[in-house]
């Protein structure tokens, strides 16, 4: 039936299913784990109930995503051995410590404050909660540290020595692999696109419930502190993205050009395509509309500064063009949107109208889910931009796929697609749920399934969970008899 597929298109198509699926949850918790640090650190600072209300108000949707993020992750790791095995057995010596130090560090920093940040408001004192709550935060960011790191290195490798046997081996220093070239630029970028991410769902939250009662206080607060994160953070990430471009700019040229649509040379300054049709077979861009000189000005500060195009690079060597030049476009046009928001909420601010304008709320509630978006299209940018390499220059993806047919694939295929969609559709929609109750004074917060550990042990017949309590001992000898 899927004889007719190519097996290595259905293996990437797969890998970039489950990636881009997952992606979405980690975007969201990095940022909503330091959101929900804030708002702790807000009430124990001030006393102020409403801030606790709407920390207990988030981690309920905090505790469901992170959970999504986790389990949509899992079979990543698996795909690297059926699917990628040639790469994980040529490049295992230098990520595989990498992952390893991931799990080590911050999947059990995560997971061993996870619990007391959920359920432990009751049980520890104030400052151990907070101090719970930022190692949950801390860990996030540790996990991106080092998931980025691997993912950089992939795109600017160095540090290694190449071993008799083709595999990437570790150099005298793991510094030079950990923070390779495009790490710092990378790790900027992702961080800050995570915490707007975030900023504009609380956003499109508070907004929501504003729309329907406007002196709502919970949703007045929560839709202050996202747009001072959109009008103060969305500037600093669109000039971290042009730094990171410059530096993909100066490794990943190829990438670059895809991304400007620049099939040809431009030796007297290279124009800004704003809107394009691109044609590979042709080596042109179609329909296009340009803005003269304005991408060397950009790129290289210089109005007629030379540009080289895709007819310097040999056509094996080229990235796909059309998926590179409209996801950079999708995710430059958001971010540009999430400017506009921001100065739009700081002009309703100065007038006093912040919780007034209903067209602001509007426009915030539309850009809810922008930040999801903006973070898949980076990544199409990124990772279909580095093709045809796995690694880059040094290893093709075509060489490290692991021999399978194509109907296997596409079955498993078919059935990622099924179940993604049928058990994290099933968590969105309650989050969603969640999301659409009106934050209100007295949030209950995450709740427990049982009182505590069930007993087993023994043959004594009654209730065995939670012994000690009033409600489960007998009440006299009389009762117990």
């Amino acid at each position: 039936m899927f004889d007719q597929f190519d097996a290595l298109l259905l293996a990437r198509l797969q890998f970039a299913f489950t990636v881009s699926f997952h992606f979405i949850f980690p975007a969201f918790s990095i940022g909503l784990a330091s959101y929900l640090a804030v708002l702790e650190a807000l009430w124990l600072r001030t006393g102020r109930k409403l801030y606790l209300d709407l920390f207990k108000y988030w981690l309920k949707i905090f505790a469901i995503a992170f959970a999504m993020g986790v389990v949509s992750g899992i079979v990543m790791s698996y795909q690297f051995g059926t699917n990628w095995s040639v790469f994980s057995d040529r490049a295992g010596p230098v990520i595989g410590p990498l992952m390893a130090y991931e799990v080590l560090t911050a999947f059990f920093l995560e997971a061993g404050f996870l619990g007391v940040m959920l359920f432990g408001m009751d049980r520890v004192g104030r400052k151990l909660h907070f101090a719970a709550t930022c190692m949950v935060a801390f860990g996030t960011f540790i996990s991106a540290f080092w998931i980025l790191s691997v993912n950089s290195w992939m795109h600017t490798p160095t540090g290694f020595e190449m071993g008799a046997n083709g595999q990437f081996l570790p150099g005298p220093s793991w510094l030079a692999i950990i923070f390779n070239p495009s790490f710092p630029f990378r790790l900027v970028h992702t961080i800050i696109a995570a915490y707007l991410t975030t900023a504009f769902v609380v956003g499109g939250v508070g907004a929501w419930h504003l729309l329907k009662d406007r002196t709502n206080a919970h949703a007045r607060k929560m839709f202050s502190m996202a747009m001072w994160m959109a009008a103060l953070v969305a500037p600093v990430q669109i000039l971290a993205g042009d730094m990171h471009g410059l530096n993909t700019m100066e490794h990943q040229p190829q990438k670059v050009m895809a991304m400007e649509g620049h099939y040809e040379s431009h030796p007297d300054g290279a124009p800004l395509y704003l809107f394009g049709i691109p044609n590979d077979k042709d080596q042109r861009l179609d329909y296009a509309v340009g803005i003269p000189k304005l991408s060397s000005l950009i790129l290289k500060h210089e109005l007629d500064a030379p540009l080289a195009g895709l007819d310097t690079i040999p056509d094996a060597d080229q990235p796909p063009v059309f998926p590179v030049f409209w996801a950079f476009r999708v995710m430059v046009g958001i971010g540009f949107a999430m400017l506009g928001i921001g100065v739009w909420s700081l002009l309703a601010r100065a007038r006093g109208k912040l919780y007034d304008w209903r067209w602001l709320h509007r426009a915030a509630l539309l850009m809810g889910p922008a930040g999801f978006v903006a973070v898949i299209a980076g990544w199409i940018t990124t990772e279909v931009g580095r093709q045809p390499y796995v690694v880059y220059k040094l290893l093709r993806t075509a060489d490290a796929a692991s021999p399978l047919d194509a109907p296997a694939l596409a079955a498993s295929l078919l059935a990622f697609i099924v179940v993604y969609f049928a058990v994290f559709g099933v968590g969105t929609w309650y989050i969603l749920r969640l999301m659409s109750h009106s934050p209100h004074v007295g949030e209950k917060g995450v709740k427990r399934g049982d009182s505590g550990p069930i007993r087993t042990a023994g043959i004594t017949p009654g209730p065995s969970q939670n012994p000690g309590d009033p409600d489960v001992l007998p009440a006299n000898r009389e009762e117990a008899e």
